[in-house]
């Protein structure tokens, strides 16, 4: 063992140790340490791995999709190093290997669940050296940060690339996603919904219009949500793929159920969204040679926590956190919101911190003016850019509460509220405010 392997293990462990310590995530900083203290230790410990890498790329559902996946390997007896707090970049991925590796330098698993960011696969991809690669989708994000999606296509078409014997596991039902799959030669199988589900009656955004082979304009015979659906091109021929794993009979209420392979799914979920979620871990336990038969009640134990649908109680206000960071994201965010008829208090807050992306012109994208129904009883809007917020609700107009502190504009609403919230963040929000949240469970009892 190298000395200075041990050392950045070692090192990168307590620097783990003290963040959290002073109430910090300190993942990355653990990552950011091993690195520059011995920088091949990703490739070697990735090495370690016994069994097989998965490697979870897309915009939006990657978190929840990756945890879900991790939770469906350990249900069937394997050991699984994963980056459960959702650190996608080079230095979150380092520390969910070093942060595993035992005082002995050495990691003990049987398979890796990795989430990636698209941007950051550059760095990854050559180092764990990926046996699957599960796409949930791609969609717009962060404009100033990856550019147009074709930049994100280009590098995920290089990476994919770059392993030819990977596996990729893709959302059939996103052109883009499907697109890349089918044209890099690796081997490939898709996941999907072919029957429509509900309506898509909002004026989304949709990325995937446009052929990526040929360049004519799509046909959709429906969607399910932005630019998911089926389709097909009507001059060169590409079109949806048939669906090795397809989600039949899908129920969205108060919970969600399908079912795939003749097995009934069924999880305390909401959201349309969270039947791609379920769907992409379930196929890509199954593509790793799983049986799967302890799948339904990996989903009765999983928590989805990291505020994806993360569920608090704090003095008889029930509280729903999650993550919005994208139009397609926050439309299917209002889409779960709005499947709940009770009375509600809402707070949305807004960052243009670096890790958000300083570009918000993505808010006049969202189809806020879905909040403008007699059960949402107030909307607060907090965050850095909470009047960017403010302005944006106007145009559809909606009046807003204006709180900058988002812990004031919480505890306000505990007092004030209906006793229903959902509070809607983008990403440099998020570990903030699920720290105020774990807190006010402490305090308010």
């Amino acid at each position: 063992m190298k000395i200075r392997r041990l050392m950045a293990i070692w090192s990168a462990k307590a620097a783990g140790f003290a963040c959290r310590k002073m109430g910090r995530q300190g993942v990355t900083w653990a990552g950011k340490i091993a690195l520059k203290i011995y920088p091949p230790v990703l490739q070697e410990l990735a090495a370690e791995v016994r069994k097989k890498t998965f490697v979870v790329c897309g915009t939006n559902g990657k978190t929840t999709t990756n945890n879900m996946l991790c939770a469906a390997l350990e249900a069937e007896g394997q050991k699984v190093v994963c980056n459960h707090t959702g650190s996608n970049m080079l230095n979150g991925v380092v520390a969910a290997y070093v942060l595993a590796a035992g005082l002995d330098g050495h990691i003990d698993a049987d398979y890796a669940c990795i989430e990636a960011d698209e941007a950051s696969t550059r760095y990854i991809f050559p180092a764990v050296k990926p046996d699957y690669m599960v796409m949930t989708n791609l969609f717009r994000d962060q404009l100033d940060r990856y550019g147009e999606i074709d930049i994100t296509m280009n590098i995920l078409e290089e990476m994919i690339r770059s392993v030819p014997e990977m596996t990729v596991v893709v959302n059939g039902d996103d052109a883009l996603s499907a697109y890349l799959a089918m044209d890099s030669g690796n081997p490939w199988v898709a996941y999907g919904i072919s029957r429509q589900v509900m309506k898509s009656e909002t004026n989304e955004i949709r990325e995937g219009r446009f052929c990526k082979k040929c360049g004519e304009k799509l046909d959709y015979h429906f969607y399910h949500y932005s630019q998911l659906g089926d389709y097909e091109c009507p001059k060169c021929g590409f079109k949806r793929p048939e669906p090795e794993f397809d989600a039949r009979d899908v129920k969205v209420d108060d919970r969600i159920s399908f079912r795939v392979e003749d097995r009934l799914i069924a999880a305390n979920y909401k959201g349309f969204y969270n039947v791609y979620n379920i769907l992409a871990a379930y196929a890509g336990v199954r593509t790793a040679g799983f049986s799967a038969d302890h799948f339904n009640d990996m989903l009765k134990k999983f928590n989805p926590e990291n505020g994806r649908m993360e569920q608090f109680r704090i003095q008889g206000t029930g509280i729903v956190l999650n993550l919005a960071k994208n139009p397609a994201g926050f439309n299917q965010n209002i889409t779960a919101v709005m499947q709940d008829p009770a009375p509600k208090d809402i707070i949305i807050a807004i960052n243009d911190n670096a890790q958000d992306g300083i570009d918000i012109s993505w808010l006049w994208d969202v189809d806020f003016d879905r909040f403008r129904e007699e059960s949402v009883h107030s909307i607060t809007v907090s965050g850095i850019r909470c009047q960017d917020m403010r302005l944006r609700l106007k145009y559809v107009d909606i009046p807003s509460i204006l709180e900058g502190d988002v812990e004031k504009a919480i505890r306000d609403r505990i007092r004030d509220g209906v006793g229903n919230l959902y509070v809607l963040v983008n990403y440099t929000a998020l570990f903030g405010t699920r720290n105020i949240l774990k807190k006010l469970e402490g305090e308010l009892k």
